[in-house]
């Protein structure tokens, strides 16, 4: 069977993918970039190794035999020179040991965004936020140009943040 990931051409379908896995008990990920060309190959490499175009009746039966299942996410751009790729794996024994990290230890960064827990009526859920450094740089930025009496300048940035994937941390951040 060829492996055939679901390719995200958007910000929003990659993060929303990470989402829904994450949410299923996906907890660890490995990430990199690849170049353009050689991204189906990586495909078919993590394919053979990890199973990740199994069915759904193939990943009942690797979890039932205690092996990890595992979810590609490549976000790819059409045009784009590198494609950005994330493994998550959930628990159970992994054919190879990898440098895997947590995402409830360390906070996930993808596409320039952080992966955090959201209190929603008294359950959490997982949703996306800007890191804290890229917030102060938007503040800073808006405070200069309010400062010199650039409208302009506000109006294009402030439509910039709007242009944002919409999701509960990012909307709330806005």
């Amino acid at each position: 069977m060829t492996a055939q990931p679901p390719i995200s051409r958007s910000k929003t379908f990659a993060m929303s993918r990470v989402i829904d896995a994450v949410g299923k008990g996906y907890h660890l990920y490995c990430y990199g970039t690849v170049s353009a060309d050689k991204a189906v190959q990586l495909a078919h490499k993590l394919h053979e190794r990890h199973a990740i175009g199994a069915t759904p009746a193939q990943r009942l039966t690797r979890k039932k035999h205690c092996k990890a299942n595992c979810l590609l996410v490549m976000y790819w751009p059409l045009d784009a020179l590198e494609v950005e790729w994330l493994m998550l794996f959930a628990a159970g024994q992994l054919d190879s040991l990898e440098d895997l990290r947590d995402v409830t230890d360390k906070r996930l960064e993808l596409l320039g965004y952080q992966l955090v827990r959201h209190p929603v009526r008294g359950a959490a859920s997982w949703t996306w936020r800007r890191p804290k450094g890229e917030m102060a740089e938007h503040y800073t930025l808006l405070d200069a140009s309010l400062a010199k009496r650039h409208h302009d300048a506000v109006g294009h940035h402030l439509t910039r943040i709007a242009n944002q994937p919409s999701f509960h941390g990012v909307r709330e951040q806005s």
